[in-house]
C-alpha cells in the first residue's frame, strides 16, 4: 500500500496526526465529528505499511465492543486483509484475554466465569442475607456500588480502614466475604477482570516484561472516559520500548459518575515524556452555528486543554429556542415539529429526542403514540441481558461446567419443576458443609428429600447430564439449539401468554444464530463454547447500538454520546434538571454537566432545537423553573427565540410556526394548557388537555390529590387562580 492511499481525504490535522515521529507520545484531542476513527484505524495502517510494524505488535483499546469492532472492520478494510490476531478490543475484553492466557498466574482455574452485573447482585444480596445484614438499612445496590468503586480505584477489601463509619465497616465486610465467595467458586466480575489483569502484570515482572516488549504501539480511544485502575493498567504497559498514541476530547468527559478521571487525560503531557498534542478541530457533522454555540458554552470551563471546533460547511440554521409554559406544551412542541419534518419528507430516524433524565420521556411518548409516530428509547436491555437469553447461556454453562453455581440457581427450577425454595436451600446447606458445588450436592441430598422433591431433583440432574451427552461433539450452533429445545425453554416461552409478540422465541432463536456467527478466534486454549459464553457476558457490559428503522429515538444525553442525528431536540433546559439540582454545589459538577450539554448539543447535523418549560409537573408536584444557565451562557446571536401565545388553546400546525416569535392559537378560550384551577370537590389542579366545543367541551385537568380527570367545562365551576 503507498502511503498516498492511507493519507488521501484526510485534513492536515488528521495526516499530521498519522504519520507522528515514532519517537513520540501522541495527545490527539479529537473535537466532537472531527473524524477520530478514521485517525485511529490510519494511524495503525500507517505503522503497519509504512514502518513495517507487525500486526501483533500493536495494542488498540477502545471504550465499547461495537467500537472494537468497527475499528477492526474498518483496518481489515485498508489493508486488505483480516487481522484476526491483532489484540484490539475494550479494557474489559483485553483483561479477560490476560486472564485466559494466564489463569494459573492469576490464581484462577482454566474454567473461570464471569459475572455480570445482575449474578454480582445476587451474591451480594444472598451474602448479606446469610450474614444478618439487613438490607432496608444497607441496600444492595449501594454496596454493591461501593465494592466495584474500590475495585475500580485498584482497591482490595483489605486495603481499606473503615474507621468510624458503620456503612463502610459493613460494605467492607460484605466486600470480603464476596471476594471469598468469588475466589472459592472460580468467579470474576467486571471490575476485577481489571483490577486482577492489573495485578498478574505487576506481580509477575517476566510477564510485565513480555507484553511491554511485544507491544510497540499502544492506542487508546476515548481517553477522557478513563478511570483509575485503566490509567494504571496503560501505565504499566508503557515503557522505554513502546509509544502511546491517546485520542480523546476532555470536553467530552461526562462520566464522572461512573469513576472516569478527567484529570487522567489533563496528566498526559507531565507524565508520557516526550509528547505531542496535535487539535483536531475541524467539524464534519454540525453548522456553523451549532458549531459557535457550543465553543461558546464550553468555554465557561476551566482548566481545558482547549480547542475550538469549525467547520467549512455553512453556517446553517440558527438554533431554536421553545420557552413552554408546561412540559405538556413542550413536548407537543417538540413532537408535532417532528410530525412536520416528517410531512417534509424526512425519515422519523433521523430526529432525535434527548434529555437529562429518563423521567422525561413519558410526556414524549404519550404525544408521539397520539401523532402515531414510531418511536424507540434507546438504552433497553442489551441482547445478552435479557432473561430469557439469559436462561439459555445458562443452561449452556451448566452443561459445560457443572461447578457454575450461579447457572445452577438460576435455571434448577427453571421452566418450573416442582423445587422450591426450601429443597434448594438445603442443597446450598449441604454444599457449604461439605465444600462442593451445587450440582454435586443436588445428588448427594436426593436420599434426603421428600419423595416429590427428591423426583423433581433427579429428573432436573438427569436432563442436564442427557442434554451434555447429547451434545457432545456437536458444533456451537447445534449445542445451542438443542439446549433451547430440551430444556424446554423454547415449549414455554412459545406458551407465554404475555409475549403476544412471540419477540421472546424470536430472541432465542436468534441466540442460535449469534452462536453460528461466533468466530473463535482466542491465542489461549479456551474452548469454543467458553468463549462464546465470555463473550456473551463481556457484550452484556457493553454498548448498544441504536437499531437501524424508521422510528423517532429517545434518549438520555449520556446515551446518545458518540452518535449524530439530522435533527436534534434538547429538550428539558431548566436550572435544577440541567443543570442537575445534585451538581450545583460543585464546581467540578457543574463543568460536567456544561460538558454534558456541549456533547447534547453537538450530535445535532443540520437542526439543533432546545427547549424549556417555566412550569414543570415534576414529583408529584407543579413546580416553577427558571431557564438553564447554559441557554444564557450561548450568544444570543446564534439563537432564534420562540414563545407560546400564553392565551393559545391548542397550537396551529399547519403554519410556519417556527417563522414566528408566538405559537399561535386557534381560539381565546379562557382554557389553555398548564391553567392551574381549584375544583370545590377535587382541589387543586391543572389543566393538561381540553376537547370539544361548546356544551360538550371537555377539560382534562391533573389534580394534586386525586390524580387526572376529566371534566364537562360547562358543569365543572372551576375557579381560575
Amino acid at each position: 500500500m503507498h502511503l498516498s492511499e492511507i493519507l488521501e481525504e484526510l485534513n492536515d490535522k488528521q495526516r499530521q496526526s498519522v504519520i507522528l515521529d515514532n519517537n513520540k507520545n501522541a495527545l490527539i484531542l479529537a473535537g466532537a465529528g472531527s473524524g477520530k476513527t478514521r485517525v485511529l484505524t490510519h494511524r495503525i495502517a500507517y505503522l503497519v505499511t509504512q514502518q513495517n510494524i507487525h500486526i501483533d505488535s500493536i495494542l488498540a483499546v477502545t471504550f465499547t465492543n461495537k467500537a472494537a469492532i468497527e475499528m477492526r472492520e474498518r483496518l481489515s478494510l485498508l489493508l486488505r486483509r483480516p487481522i484476526r490476531n491483532m489484540w484490539v478490543g475494550t479494557f474489559h475484553g483485553l483483561s479477560h484475554k490476560i486472564l485466559r492466557t494466564h489463569y494459573i498466574e492469576a490464581n484462577l482455574t482454566k474454567q473461570f466465569q464471569i459475572l455480570d452485573s445482575q449474578d454480582q447482585f445476587r451474591i451480594i444480596k444472598r451474602i448479606m442475607k446469610e450474614n444478618q445484614i439487613d438490607e432496608s438499612k444497607f441496600p444492595v445496590r449501594k454496596i454493591q456500588w461501593y465494592i466495584n468503586q474500590q475495585k475500580d480505584e485498584g482497591i482490595k477489601a483489605d486495603d481499606i480502614d473503615s474507621g468510624y463509619n458503620y456503612f463502610i465497616k459493613q460494605s467492607v465486610r460484605v466486600f470480603k466475604i464476596y471476594d471469598e465467595h468469588c475466589q472459592k467458586n472460580d468467579l470474576i466480575d467486571f471490575a476485577e477482570l481489571l483490577l486482577r489483569s492489573y495485578e498478574v502484570l505487576k506481580n509477575n515482572k517476566d510477564l510485565l516484561s513480555h507484553y511491554q516488549n511485544r507491544f510497540k504501539h499502544i492506542l487508546i480511544d476515548e481517553f477522557q472516559d478513563t478511570n483509575t485502575i485503566q490509567y494504571k493498567w496503560i501505565k504499566q504497559l508503557y515503557s522505554e520500548n513502546n509509544n502511546l498514541f491517546c485520542v480523546g476530547d476532555d470536553d467530552q468527559s461526562i462520566y464522572g459518575w461512573r469513576g472516569a478521571k478527567i484529570e487522567n487525560i489533563q496528566k498526559l503531557e507531565s507524565e508520557f515524556i516526550p509528547i505531542q498534542t496535535i487539535r483536531m478541530e475541524q467539524n464534519y457533522r454540525s453548522t456553523g452555528n451549532i458549531l459557535a454555540a457550543s465553543n461558546a458554552l464550553i468555554t465557561n470551563n476551566n482548566n481545558r486543554l482547549g480547542k475550538s471546533l469549525w467547520t467549512d460547511s455553512g453556517d446553517g440554521e440558527k438554533i431554536d429556542v421553545f420557552e413552554a409554559s408546561t412540559e405538556t406544551d413542550e413536548s407537543d412542541y417538540v413532537v408535532h415539529s417532528i410530525q412536520k419534518l416528517i410531512n417534509e419528507g424526512v425519515n422519523a430516524c433521523d430526529c432525535a429526542i434527548l434529555y437529562r433524565s429518563n423521567a422525561q420521556s413519558r410526556s414524549f411518548e404519550e404525544r408521539l403514540i397520539k401523532q402515531n409516530i414510531p418511536y424507540i428509547i434507546y438504552g433497553g436491555l442489551r441482547f445478552f441481558e435479557r432473561a430469557e437469553i439469559k436462561d439459555a447461556m445458562c443452561y449452556l454453562r451448566l452443561i459445560e461446567n457443572h461447578s457454575d453455581d450461579v447457572a445452577f440457581e438460576r435455571i434448577v427450577n427453571f421452566p418450573s419443576r416442582g423445587i422450591g425454595n426450601a429443597t434448594i436451600e438445603k442443597i446450598r446447606e449441604y454444599a457449604v458443609q461439605n465444600s462442593t458445588n451445587l450440582f454435586n450436592s443436588s445428588i448427594s441430598v436426593i436420599e434426603m428429600l421428600p419423595t416429590r422433591a427428591a423426583n423433581s431433583v433427579s429428573n432436573f440432574i438427569k436432563l442436564i447430564k442427557q442434554v451434555a451427552e447429547n451434545s457432545n461433539g456437536l458444533g456451537l450452533s447445534d449445542k445451542v439449539s438443542l439446549i433451547i429445545k430440551e430444556s424446554g425453554l423454547l415449549d414455554y416461552y412459545s406458551n407465554d401468554k404475555t409475549d403476544k409478540a412471540g419477540s421472546k422465541r424470536d430472541n432465542l432463536e436468534e441466540l442460535i444464530t449469534a452462536a453460528k456467527q461466533y468466530s473463535h478466534e482466542d491465542e489461549s486454549d479456551m474452548t469454543e463454547v467458553l468463549g462464546f459464553i465470555s463473550l456473551a457476558t463481556l457484550d452484556s457490559s457493553g454498548d448498544m447500538s441504536v437499531p437501524i428503522n424508521q422510528n423517532a429515538q429517545l434518549m438520555t444525553i449520556h446515551s446518545a454520546k458518540g452518535l449524530e442525528f439530522p435533527y436534534v431536540f434538547l429538550v428539558g433546559m431548566e436550572e435544577d434538571l440541567f443543570p442537575s439540582r445534585q451538581s450545583k454545589d460543585e464546581p467540578r459538577l457543574i463543568d460536567e454537566e456544561r460538558r454534558l450539554c456541549y456533547v447534547g448539543m453537538t450530535r445535532a447535523m443540520k437542526k439543533l432545537t432546545m427547549s424549556f418549560a417555566i412550569r414543570r409537573f415534576l414529583h408529584g408536584q407543579s413546580l416553577y423553573s427558571y431557564p438553564s444557565r447554559f441557554l444564557d451562557e450561548i450568544p444570543v446571536e446564534y439563537l432564534k427565540s420562540i414563545k407560546q401565545n400564553k392565551t393559545s388553546k391548542s397550537f396551529n400546525y399547519t403554519i410556519d410556526d417556527t417563522s414566528n416569535s408566538a405559537i399561535n392559537s386557534k381560539s381565546s378560550n379562557q382554557y389553555y394548557v398548564g391553567v392551574n384551577v381549584r375544583h370545590s370537590k377535587f382541589g387543586f389542579g391543572t389543566v393538561i388537555n381540553f376537547e370539544g366545543e361548546g356544551e360538550s367541551a371537555r377539560v382534562q385537568i391533573n389534580f394534586k390529590n386525586v390524580g387526572t380527570k376529566w371534566l364537562i367545562c360547562a358543569y365543572a365551576n372551576l375557579e381560575f387562580i
